[in-house]
């Protein structure tokens, strides 16, 4: 084998493997949201290449997951020899081995109605498991943990792998913070939806009417108004409470849709000013203003 990248030694590498209906692709966007290079269905035989890749990335690709499984059947016996060879080059390579109860893989297989890819022409499901077990013994002899995931749901399983690969790196919450008009409809992917129509309208101050939320004489007589900062406030201090528990949730993105009337005054000052503060205390954000272009 040819020696891996001469940065190999500082790549995390984690292989999913496991029976079908067992999660591996929950488990992989979990990993993929914590920053991970994430590659589905990777031949075994092409790891190694992969990673000498990743060599030329200037260090943006240190982190990569892949899945290999039974649908690589060809290449699965030189699994165990590969990656013995990685590791003793020094590859921080992990095997995540996922597994659950025949009789919870039947119930998942059926309630997708998907075929077990082994499960042949006229072979069932419980055939399929058995065939699949067979091939995948190598993987699980040289696996560093062997997860059940019978018991998980979606999310119990997104936190296991996070908290067990990610360690806080890269697996921050994306905060996307919309302004937007009422009389064009409330964003349809929105997490939060708040309505600031309570606070005076710029729009019917004369010379305000046709500058909109990011001009400065807008914003701040948006942001002066005692009601508007009482509410940022009140929002800020809920974000602090919030954010934190969608994250533990497995949730990777969190949109907050800030409305009025139109989507040009106070939506946008509110919104601005929402995703200053979030930013301030290290939040990615993007801001978005929707609708301030409209007529």
């Amino acid at each position: 084998m040819t020696a891996p990248a001469p940065s190999a030694a500082d790549l995390q590498v984690v292989i999913i493997t496991g029976v079908s209906g067992s999660g591996k692709s929950t488990a992989l966007r979990s990993l993929e949201d914590a920053g991970f290079y994430c590659v589905d269905n990777l031949p075994i035989v092409l790891l190694e290449k992969l990673l000498q890749l990743s060599g030329h990335t200037a260090g943006e690709v240190s982190r990569i997951a892949a899945v290999v499984d039974a649908r690589d059947v060809r290449f699965l016996p030189e699994a165990p020899r590969i990656i013995g060879e990685l590791r003793e080059r020094g590859v921080d390579l992990t095997v995540l081995f996922l597994d659950a109860t025949d009789e919870s893989l039947v119930r998942r297989y059926s309630e997708t109605r998907r075929r077990h890819p082994l499960s042949g022409a006229a072979g069932t499901v419980q055939d399929g498991i058995a065939a699949e077990r067979q091939a995948l013994a190598g993987l699980r002899a040289v696996a560093d943990e062997v997860v059940d995931t019978t018991s998980l749901n979606v999310h119990d399983l997104k936190r296991l792998v996070g908290r067990r690969f990610a360690n806080g790196e890269g697996a921050k919450l994306g905060v996307t913070v919309i302004s937007f008009g009422f009389r064009y409809g409330i964003p349809a992917h929105a997490d939060l939806v708040l309505d600031v129509r309570f606070l005076p309208n710029p729009y019917f101050v004369p010379e305000l009417r046709s500058r909109v939320g990011t001009d400065p004489e807008v914003r701040d007589f948006v942001l002066s108004q005692p009601d508007a900062s009482a509410f940022l406030d009140r929002l800020y201090d809920f974000g602090g409470f919030l954010l934190p528990r969608y994250k533990a949730e497995g949730k990777s993105y969190l949109t907050i849709a800030i409305g009025c009337t139109g989507g040009k005054h106070r939506s946008v000052a509110i919104a601005g000013e929402l995703a200053r503060r979030l930013e301030a205390a290290g939040q990615a954000v993007r801001l978005w203003h929707r609708d301030i272009e409209k007529e």
